[in-house]
């Protein structure tokens, strides 16, 4: 499970059978979990420079959650 190098976002894990995304934000903890994300995203939200601007452009009210 990668750790995240920012201030939005500790934490997050993509379990493939399922194609969910779990997000640990700093703020608020976590689990939360977004249903049916293509791992390019997730992939996308590890290995960018700025994981909360990731997540609000690519993942925040595009996918169905749950925490």
């Amino acid at each position: 499970m990668p750790y995240l190098r920012s201030s939005a976002i500790s934490r997050a894990e993509y379990i493939r059978q399922s194609s969910t995304l779990q997000i640990w934000f700093v703020e608020s903890g976590g689990p939360y979990d977004y249903y049916s994300v293509p791992e390019r995203v997730y992939l996308g939200l590890i290995s960018t420079r700025s994981a909360g601007t990731y997540f609000n452009d690519y993942i925040r009210d595009q996918y169905s959650s749950n925490r």
